[in-house]
């Protein structure tokens, strides 16, 4: 069960309309499952904003290998936490 704190980044994840890889509209928010076992979840900050197909490539993407699908998570997580900011959404507390 999540706390309210992971619903509220949850939801601020899922607000981005846009994709942060490939800016096709209509998002999920992607956990990374590095470092992961079955069924577990990575903290709620290692999410991003992702469309289905980016998703997918990521997560089940036989295409790619899986250094350039954690490259490609580690930048569409960084590329949420910038949106997050830029839209006063993430905010460091003192």
């Amino acid at each position: 069960m999540s706390t309210a704190d992971e619903r509220r980044w949850f939801a601020a994840v899922a607000s981005l309309e846009e994709c942060v890889l490939c800016g096709r509209v209509g998002v999920q928010v992607a956990h990374s499952n590095q470092d992961r076992g079955m069924g577990q979840k990575s903290p709620p900050s290692a999410t991003a904003a992702l469309c289905p197909m980016c998703h997918h490539d990521i997560d089940n993407g036989s295409s790619l290998p899986q250094d350039e699908r954690r490259r490609l998570m580690d930048r569409a997580i960084v590329r949420t936490h910038i949106r997050l900011a830029a839209l006063g959404k993430l905010k460091v507390a003192a």
